[in-house]
This record gives structure tokens, sequence and C-alpha cells, in this order.
């Protein structure tokens, strides 16, 4: 079986596993926690459009979680089938940021692109944050300069609440010369804000917003 998991995805999972635990250890009531089970597991399908029997024999021992080792024995098994991010290459980094001189990104291994969504990463040289994302088929570069404030707020990226910092990225205005400045609060930590991920809504968003289309 191919990999069809994205990592939002099996976040949005291992969220749900925590709400299951959470409901073995606060509630007695069987119905309840029937009721619960059912409910994760249909969140949980229909993050998928007409999984195979395949599928749908490898997620649905979720309904069988209750505690922290299950959990992680039940996620360890979907693992394998977590669609790895694109590698992004020299060559992909410079036609999507090719007025940004000598600029690297970070090289990634298998297992560490499986974990993520979005790449970030900061170049210290330019003090520019750069990400890059796959939306609807479609690599898309966002840079913008970015300054750390040293409390947590909501991320615009994740949604949860962490060290964040203020990214400000800049598009042409309407008027020739011109130029829109759009700032927002995103994770200090990408690898950090990855792991917190569990929807694509947020990203996609927020790309637009900054690149003017939202």
């Amino acid at each position: 079986m191919e990999p069809f998991i994205r990592n939002d995805q099996y976040n949005f999972i291992k969220n749900q596993t925590q709400i299951l635990i959470n409901g073995y250890t606060s509630v007695n009531d069987q119905a309840v926690l029937r009721a619960l089970k059912s409910l994760v597991l249909e969140k949980v399908m229909n993050l998928f459009d007409e999984p195979s029997e395949e599928q749908n024999q490898l997620l649905a021992p979720l309904v069988d979680v209750k505690d922290k080792d299950l959990a992680e024995a039940f996620l360890a098994e979907l693992k394998p089938f977590v669609i790895p991010f694109a590698k992004v290459t020299q060559q992909t980094v410079k036609k999507l940021f090719p007025k940004a001189k000598k600029l690297k990104a970070p090289l990634l291994n298998d297992e560490e692109l499986k974990e993520i969504t979005y790449l970030g990463w900061d170049d210290k040289g330019s003090q520019k944050k750069f990400i890059v994302a796959r939306l609807k088929d479609k690599m898309v570069g966002l840079q913008g300069t970015f300054k750390p404030i040293n409390k947590k707020g909501i991320c615009a990226l994740c949604n949860k609440f962490e060290e964040v910092g203020m990214f400000l990225s800049e598009t042409k205005g309407v008027a020739q010369g011109t130029y829109t400045k759009r700032g927002n609060y995103i994770c200090q930590d990408s690898q950090k804000c990855n792991q917190n991920i569990s929807s694509l809504d947020k990203l996609t968003d927020f790309i637009d917003r900054a690149k003017g289309r939202a």
C-alpha cells in the first residue's frame, strides 16, 4: 500500500488518540465511550476521499486506543504510510526565490520529510524567514522579514499557543512602483509548528493573504 497520509492528517489522528486517552481517564459510562470512539473514527475517516479497504483496515484499530502505549503502537503502524514532503533542491530554491542569491534550503532526510507540512528556515544573511509549501499540487515559496517578540501567542499557521514572531511579507501594489506589506504572527520554531499543524486551512489562508490573493 502506497503512502496516503499527509503530515497534517497524521497530526490530526495523533490528536484524536489523545482525545480517546482523555476519555478513558475521565469517563466511566460505556455508552459515552462508545459514542466517543465512533465520533473519533468518523472524523479520521472523513480526512480521506473514499479510503480503500486496506486503508480502512489500517485506520480501524484507532478505536482500540485506551492509553499512551496503545496510541504509540497505533501511530507507529501509520508512520510508514505518511507521505514525505517533496525534497527541496537548490534548483527548487532558485525557481521559487530568484532574487535571493546564494540562498540554501536545509537538507532533510526521508524521515524528517515525513514530519513537515511546510519547510521553513531562517536565513541569517538576509534576516528573513523562507517558507516552501505544497498547495494544490504546486510548490509555493514565501519570504519575509521575521522578528521574534520573545513571548507566546497564537500562530497563524498552526493555530497553537507558541513562541511567535512577526512575519512581514511584501507584494506589489495595484499602482506601479507601490508595495503592500502584510504581517502576522507565526511560530519562531518551524519544526514545532509542523508538529502542531493538523489542517492545511490556516497555512493556505496565510500564504494566499501574504501573496495578496485574499
